[in-house]
């Protein structure tokens, strides 16, 4: 069989109810899949090595450094290395046109690919609110890129060379369970309001042109309306202006977790902090 001369990276932990339909999308596409895994308590890593993964292990502070080292400490051979959450899953048509991009622009300056995702949610694929189609780069050469060194919010940057973006879509299945869905986003939100802060105090690297625009509203917009508010405005925003009402009640559930919830204990744990810091 040829080689794709492609790596597949996936970052785990307790991704029981997932890691099989992501392994066994990637066919045959990857020559080698690597499973990075930070713990699992479940079946995990037993699925992904009877599927044929590599697995290694190792602490997770946040994902660009966790897969930054499994960049640096998996032995990576090959040209091209494709980032796929556990959580994810392609299509065959996906499948080919990776396939056929990779082997198309193995020695010219394309050094990335932008990937559309849709996102499973509840039993529905969301296609209003901004959540399609939500654009990353997944497929890149490892010899010219990196992610951005932050705790949340990370892109791939890459060093040299240029992108262009896939047609396919990539299927995002975004929810084991509620509770596992706020428990995560949680997490986040302690993780978003340390990168805040780091925003701060460090330059922003360049990143393609989809992140930089979300980092643009973000940082030159968002973060500049009064605390809480800007929760409430951007669901209005999500739900509203962006039609996410269109999605019915798995659109509006979503919605309201990322503004209400999320975005509303990210204001929260900055109240916290200031609050902390004039105490002191």
């Amino acid at each position: 069989m040829m080689s794709n001369d492609i790596t597949a990276i996936i970052l785990t932990r307790n991704e029981e109810v997932n890691i099989q339909r992501c392994i066994e999308s990637l066919d045959d596409l990857p020559d080698r899949i690597v499973v990075v895994d930070s713990g699992s308590t479940d079946a995990t890593v037993q699925i992904a090595k009877k599927l044929g993964a590599e697995v290694y292990t190792h602490s997770f502070k946040y994902y660009a450094d966790q897969f930054n080292w499994a960049l640096e400490h998996t032995d990576i051979q090959t040209t091209w290395v494709y980032r796929i959450d556990a959580d994810e899953a392609i299509t065959p048509e996906l499948k080919e046109e990776i396939r056929s991009q990779c082997n198309c622009h193995r020695d010219d300056d394309v050094h990335g690919f932008l990937m559309k995702h849709k996102l499973f949610f509840l039993g529905k694929y969301l296609k209003h609110g901004g959540t399609y189609p939500f654009i990353k780069m997944t497929v890149f050469k490892p010899a010219y890129a990196r992610f951005e060194d932050r705790a949340m919010g990370e892109h791939v940057v890459l060093k040299s060379g240029c992108y262009i973006q896939l047609e396919h879509d990539c299927f995002h299945y975004d929810c084991k369970s509620l509770t596992a869905f706020i428990e995560k986003h949680n997490a986040y939100a302690t993780r978003e309001v340390q990168d805040y802060y780091e925003r701060q105090k460090s330059q922003q690297a360049s990143l393609y042109q989809n992140a930089e625009t979300t980092k643009k509203l973000r940082d030159g917009f968002y973060y500049r309306l009064p605390k809480f508010f800007r929760a409430r405005l951007y669901f209005w925003y999500r739900y509203y202006i962006r039609l996410g009402f269109l999605d019915g009640k798995a659109g509006k559930i979503y919605a309201f977790i990322q503004a209400y919830f999320y975005r509303y204990i990210v204001d929260a744990k900055i109240y916290e902090s200031e609050n902390r810091r004039l105490d002191k």
